[in-house]
């Protein structure tokens, strides 16, 4: 069997295996709870009796799963620098607020105000990123400990933004503070119509981001970007052994900046979708948690824009399961135990897929060494 067949089926075999263990382990969770297992697995495939019903299931699914594909993309791209970008969840939070306040400065035809905010957002993500990677290059500063602290002060001060100089006119009995609200001309177009194509009836709410497309293509290119390109190669290569790129012609200091920069541009889109396709604006109510479940998108996606989509479309599944669970008396902590589970046993299963097929490789190796090898014939 082909090595790169064999690795794929092991770590496929290796994924439903950590799956089936974390639906046992759920399962052990959800008793101690006091609930039924049997109803706890019946209310996450439970999307209603009706087709609206069904239509708003599958829209909550998908547009959950959009900002967690895009942050998986951020975190994977600092990965494959062996970079832990744990600042994206502060990374995403600034940009927001940032870009939502621009956007809401000034009215423009659609196909300039859209990209406006989206560059805003995508530059302000950057530039949070490049702290950490400056203070890493020129100080030695561990990213980890600087993008944490970052995280700190990018959520406080986009508290303070939004509260102060960003905040906009608040509704009599409304708790919550936004930005002002952008125009409709910054508003990016919902996906309905597919829906609509299929003779479904249309979503409640802002139905099916749009931003679902925008988010396709970016998968796209940073695929094409990190495996198809010399950019990505020496992304790959920096991660692997800084000395041994460096010798190569490599800037290693260089590609630090390069993969921090890119994640954070990467990250400031994280919001957009809810910005620009629901809210219409940044409040103290804004989704928060994103950039951190990030990383588990990614760790579960190995850092492949593929799998991270997988990984990205199995949270959305399971945070859409949350009021069905509670009609089922399941208390919603259940979702929480059974991500956690999943991204746990899958590293597990990875490191292990990963050293078996090391070793069948050195096998293979030393057997084809062997046959190679002269035999000394006695005179």
């Amino acid at each position: 069997m082909p090595a790169g067949l064999y690795r794929a089926l092991l770590t496929v075999a290796g994924a439903i295996a950590a799956i089936i263990l974390a639906i046992v382990i759920s399962s052990v969770a959800i008793i101690a709870a006091g609930a039924s297992p049997e109803a706890a697995f019946a209310a996450f495939f439970d999307f209603g009796e009706t087709e609206r019903a069904v239509v708003n299931g599958i829209v909550t699914m998908l547009n959950r799963a959009v900002p967690l594909f895009i942050a998986g993309l951020a975190v994977a791209v600092g990965f494959r620098m062996n970079l832990f970008n744990i600042g994206v969840e502060g990374q995403y939070r600034i940009a927001a607020v940032c870009a939502a306040y621009v956007g809401s400065t000034f009215v423009a035809p659609a196909w300039i105000q859209i990209p406006v905010i989206i560059v805003v957002a995508m530059a302000v993500g950057g530039l949070y990123a490049l702290i950490p990677a400056v203070m890493k290059v020129t100080r030695g500063v561990n990213e980890v400990i600087a993008t944490i602290m970052l995280n700190y002060i990018a959520i406080n001060l986009a508290a303070f933004l939004v509260r102060g100089p960003f905040t906009g006119e608040r509704a009599k009995g409304v708790l919550t503070t936004t930005t002002p609200t952008l125009p409709q001309s910054a508003w990016f177009p919902n996906l309905n119509i597919v829906f609509e194509m299929f003779g479904l009836p249309a979503p409640r709410g802002g139905g099916l981001w749009g931003f679902l497309l925008v988010a396709v293509v970016l998968g796209i290119v940073l695929w094409v970007v990190l495996e198809r390109t010399r950019f990505g190669f020496d992304v790959k290569a920096s991660g692997l052994n800084a000395s041994a790129a460096l010798a190569s012609g490599v800037n290693p200091k260089k590609m630090v900046i390069s993969a921090m920069v890119l994640s954070g541009a990467i990250a400031g889109l994280i919001g957009m979708p809810e910005i620009l396709g629901d809210k219409h604006s940044y409040g103290s109510n804004f989704t928060p948690g994103l950039g951190f479940l990030g990383i588990a998108v990614a760790l579960l996606g190995r850092n492949k824009p593929g799998g991270i989509a997988v990984a990205a479309l199995l949270f959305g599944f399971l945070d859409r399961a949350q009021g069905p669970l509670q009609f089922a008396n399941v208390p919603p902590s259940v979702i929480m135990i059974m991500q956690g589970t999943i991204v746990l046993l899958v590293v597990i299963a990875n490191e292990i897929t990963s050293r078996v097929a090391l070793r069948r490789e050195e096998r293979r190796a030393a057997q084809q060494l062997g046959r190679n090898t002269p035999v000394e014939v006695a005179a």
